[in-house]
């Protein structure tokens, strides 16, 4: 479906001309007319597919086409990191590109004082769309710098990672304070309890959009290693040695293994950089500033940061560890063979990661390559894909509670991401 078969107003549809969109996303395809509609909307979808075009379009067009206060804060894009911020104010100034009486602001913490007094002044200028952290905005709101009484559209994009980072009182707050007759519209990548129960107390009668989690580009190169903890250090000295280590990302799942890594890495002589949450905001934007210009080879970065890394020239992925999710396995290898170009993603699987990394060969439907080990580094541990369990022999037995179980209780036993849909939703 094109976006001309929308109802999205002319200004847009000229933007999106001169960006060379015209196929929507099956996101987009799903979401834009019951936006436009007026609809509240809970959207299950991964990044990269297109879902911060689904709601700052219609969002825009609306608002452009009027009927909204001039003086009043009309929209509140809410993001769970600055990099994420800064993204959607970036597609924000392409989508709106003709859009005069449009104006936007994006406030976001961990900078110095003049930013926040030139967030401020741009506040205070008025501003039809806010795009926020929660305590940034929060920040604001104490302060007496907005007002959002007269609010229309309330965002939350990748409202699980809101959670995960302790936003969920911050988003409470915030929402204590709208309007009654409001439209929301909230986006996670996984739905579970936390995501459910806030869809139910924000959402009225939403429309529920969900886009199955797509499959890594075919032009990735995927392989992994078994190996131990104290081996993942010689295999990326070998991996570097062996070829380009230019325009390189690892990732890791915690900030402490990041630092950990990157001193590592500085050890070997490699020129690489770390990006965590740890870091000032200024910090951050110079460490993507210099990988961008070439000036770093390899960037070291947490899940959460990673989020807001948008270059298309990455030639290779290396999973430190081995994400727990299936989506952030996706996530963070489609950093690479983007823009029509091949990558290589490489995961190293300790013993401890090994059920999470069948639980992603089961999603991929394939098994991926298993590397040997360089020459060296002493034997691999065997890949198994379920914990280790005392035989039972099909008789049973007794839990701590005395409650009795039995041997066919594995019967209904669904690792993470499987799980049949709910055919009642």
């Amino acid at each position: 479906m094109n976006f001309e078969e929308t109802y999205l107003n002319d200004n847009i549809l000229d933007a999106l001309y001169d960006m060379r969109f015209e196929e929507m996303t099956p996101v987009q395809e799903k979401c834009i007319p019951e936006i436009l509609d007026g609809k509240d909307l809970m959207g299950v979808a991964q990044t990269g597919t297109g879902k911060t075009a689904a709601y700052l379009l219609p969002i825009l067009s609306m608002l452009d086409d009027g009927g909204y206060p001039k003086d009043a804060v009309n929209c509140i894009v809410m993001a769970p990191t600055r990099e994420l911020a800064q993204q959607i104010d970036q597609a924000m100034q392409g989508f709106g590109y003709y859009l005069d009486g449009v104006s936007s602001v994006a406030v976001y913490g961990g900078n110095d004082g003049t930013r926040f007094d030139q967030e401020t002044r741009g506040l205070k200028m008025g501003a039809d769309v806010i795009i926020a952290t929660p305590g940034r905005l929060l920040s604001h709101i104490k302060m007496g710098n907005v007002d959002l009484s007269r609010l229309s559209f309330f965002v939350l994009d990748e409202a699980d990672r809101m959670l995960d980072m302790g936003f969920s009182d911050d988003i409470l707050q915030i929402a204590k304070l709208l309007p009654q007759n409001h439209q929301t519209i909230m986006f996670s990548a996984t739905m579970p309890t936390k995501i459910q129960q806030l869809a139910r107390t924000l959402l009225y009668n939403p429309i529920e959009v969900k886009i199955a989690v797509s499959k890594p580009a075919e032009k990735i190169q995927q392989s992994a290693y078994l190996c131990y903890e104290p081996q993942k250090l010689g295999i990326i000295r070998h991996l570097f040695k062996a070829g380009e280590l230019q325009r390189v990302i690892i990732f890791s799942g915690k900030k402490d293994k990041v630092k950990d890594i990157t001193r590592e890495l500085q050890r070997m002589h490699i020129n690489c950089a770390p990006m965590h949450s740890d870091l000032t905001q200024q910090e951050r934007d110079d460490v993507m500033y210099r990988f961008k210009a070439g000036q770093v080879d390899v960037l070291v970065a947490t899940d959460i940061v990673a989020r807001g890394i948008d270059i298309d020239d990455i030639l290779m992925v290396i999973n430190y560890d081995v994400p727990r999710d299936v989506e952030d396995y996706v996530h963070r290898i489609g950093r690479t063979a983007r823009a029509q170009r091949d990558g290589v993603a490489i995961t190293f699987v300790s013993d401890a990661d090994m059920r999470y990394f069948f639980n992603i060969e089961q999603f991929l439907a394939k098994e991926i390559l298993k590397q040997p080990l360089p020459e060296g580094l002493g034997e691999a541990p065997a890949y198994q894909t379920a914990a280790p369990r005392k035989a039972t022999r099909g008789r049973g037995g007794k839990n701590r509670n005395g409650k009795r179980y039995g041997a066919k209780r594995h019967n209904n036993r669904h690792h993470k991401g499987n799980n049949k849909p709910n055919d009642n939703k």
